[in-house]
């Protein structure tokens, strides 16, 4: 369903790029092909095209300013969680938190993990960066089995992948089982152990996912 009008009151100058970028995510978010058209961007901030094209010189360049929002704005959602008692929940915790995102946000991360685009954003390498200090924190705790960057690359290749073909083959890798089943087998090599027994603030941190569903671990 085309979204429009998004912002009934004229978008002040200094906030049109902010505002063509959220656009274009909930656009995006809407549309059944996850796509979005300049026009469509337009009308819904109530401007001609003369605009985007100087904020973002074409519709490339847009998307571009989309993804390197949405990397930022799930950077900060990892910074801001608070850690686990124990470095192997926090773990699993971030296995979940990953596959949460993906899930609420399903044409935004097809598009931020897209093989069509011509680089890979900066931002992306923050998240291995992130995922590689969770992996420090296993280490410290004697729990890593192999080097933190090698098991951050096994890791967030597996996870990426789940999120990849349950949003676009949902039929076909639907299993409510297979995200934890690969999960297991990459943490087996990885690790030297499995979580603890979740003490009382990790266990009500662990309880539930954001969307009410039952938690895989």
């Amino acid at each position: 369903m085309l979204v429009t009008n998004l912002h009934p009151t004229p978008v002040p100058a200094g906030q049109m790029r902010a505002a063509m970028i959220e656009a274009a995510r909930r656009l995006m978010e809407d549309s059944r092909a996850g796509n979005v058209s300049i026009r469509e961007v337009c009308e819904a901030v109530g401007v001609g095209k003369s605009v985007l094209y100087r904020h973002f010189g074409n519709k490339h360049g847009l998307l571009n300013a989309v993804i390197d929002e949405a990397f930022s704005r799930y950077i900060e959602r990892k910074r801001s969680r608070e850690h686990m008692t124990d470095p192997v929940t926090d773990l699993y915790a971030c296995w979940d938190d990953y596959l949460d995102f993906a899930a609420a946000n399903p044409a935004l991360y097809r598009l931020m993990f897209s093989p069509a685009l011509p680089k890979v954003p900066e931002a992306a390498g923050r998240i291995f960066v992130l995922l590689t200090e969770a992996l420090d924190r296993c280490a410290v705790a004697g729990a890593l089995r192999i080097p933190s960057r090698e098991a951050a690359q096994m890791i967030l290749s597996a996870n990426t992948g789940i999120a990849l073909n349950t949003l676009s083959q949902p039929d076909r890798y639907g299993h409510p089982e297979l995200s934890a089943r690969v999960r297991d087998a990459v943490f087996a090599t990885c690790l030297t152990r499995l979580a603890n027994q979740p003490d009382d603030r990790d266990a009500r941190a662990l309880e539930r996912r954001p969307d009410g569903a039952p938690r895989t671990y």
